[in-house]
């Protein structure tokens, strides 16, 4: 005898494997995108559901001088109480920055999310952000790493972790009509351009000379007279391994080059040349004893490929190791165990530039 369902248990049951089914084969609409991530994704995924949620929560988050704070993440879910915090607080500006990142990430992400969607908020929260740059820039080029301006050395010209140089090369896009800001206006262009010619004045200006012989940058500069500044405690006037390969990279990019612009580059390289650090390298070493559970140590190896010092002594070239006393020593392992393990005194800084970036850009000058 043959049993036959009803049809509508037979029909529920096939929407119940439906739902099974659909259940687990992720959309890109569904997954959530890291911050960190965000302007990594596929040209279209822009014109999508998430990334217009997270659009919307960075003009929440953007102020009314057009800037933002740092260290937010930004592709977070707002509820409606906290939405409303934040267009409260749009009118307090005093924290906008150019540091870790910030302001750059959130105008380009906007960018790219107008140029799929069309939709003319995102389009003005990238002008606004475009004028708070250039608001930003101080007459002779320099950029602080705060503003409106927070005394201190915040105050001063700001080559640390990138912030100048990202000014520039946003700038600088802006000005080449490159992507994703190719669709401004000729008079944001040219404002740019202005922008960048100045800071790159700044920047010929500032490299720091010692002996007659040009070498490189500090991380900071003293907003009036260009000369190398303190910054954090551990943070002392210097020429800096790190920073400083930033601004040879973006000097490098420049299409025909002046003979000011290839002096500073060559004096550059060849002070990178002149301070490597040959057969030694930074190893971590654990140890359950030490607050973080482990330690770093430099030690031999001729196999080593090359490390340049974050600082190096002005009319010495000796590599410092500075501490939050202020004092400054000549080893890794004579500073505390918090700095030696929670900030970057050593690394392969240069090793690209001058292997890869230099040779190339060599053979493409006239």
């Amino acid at each position: 005898m043959s049993m036959k369902r009803p049809f509508a248990q037979t029909f529920n049951l096939f929407l119940i494997m439906v739902l099974f089914l659909t259940s687990n084969v992720p959309t890109m609409a569904m997954e959530k995108v890291a911050w960190k991530k965000i302007l990594d994704q596929p040209k279209s995924w822009y014109g999508g559901a998430e990334a217009t949620r997270i659009a919307n929560n960075i003009l929440l988050f953007q102020k009314d001088n057009g800037g933002w704070f740092k260290n937010i993440d930004m592709s977070v879910e707002l509820d409606e109480e906290e939405k409303e915090r934040l267009r409260k607080e749009q009118s307090e500006v005093m924290g906008t920055t150019i540091d870790n990142d910030a302001t750059f990430i959130q105008t380009e992400f906007l960018a790219k999310v107008y140029q799929e969607t069309h939709e003319s908020r995102f389009a003005e929260g990238v002008l606004n952000a475009l004028d708070y740059l250039m608001d930003a820039q101080y007459e002779n080029g320099g950029w602080p790493q705060y503003y409106p301006i927070r005394e201190g050395y915040w105050a001063e010209i700001t080559f640390n972790d990138g912030a100048m140089i990202q000014a520039m090369e946003t700038l600088k896009d802006v000005a080449e009509a490159n992507f994703p800001y190719d669709f401004l206006d000729e008079n944001r262009r040219r404002r740019a351009q202005k922008a960048i010619d100045q800071g790159l004045e700044m920047i010929l200006k500032a490299q720091i000379e010692v002996d007659g012989k040009l070498t490189a940058w500090c991380a900071q500069h003293d907003r009036d007279d260009l000369s190398p500044v303190k910054g954090r405690a551990y943070e002392l006037p210097s020429i800096s391994g790190g920073e400083s390969v930033g601004v040879v990279k973006y000097l490098m990019g420049l299409e025909d080059p002046d003979e000011r612009v290839i002096q500073a580059i060559e004096s550059a390289v060849e002070w990178f040349e002149e301070v490597k650090i040959e057969e030694k390298k930074v190893v971590r070493k654990e140890d359950p004893s030490l607050h973080r559970g482990h330690d770093r140590l430099v030690v031999e190896d001729e196999d080593a490929g090359p490390l340049w010092a974050r600082f190096y002594e002005i009319g010495t070239n000796r590599p410092m190791f500075v501490g939050r006393d202020g004092v400054v020593r000549y080893r890794l392992a004579d500073i505390e165990h918090e700095r030696r393990v929670g900030y970057s005194y050593l690394g392969n800084y240069a090793e690209k530039l001058l292997e890869e970036y230099y040779p190339t850009w060599k053979s493409s000058v006239k």
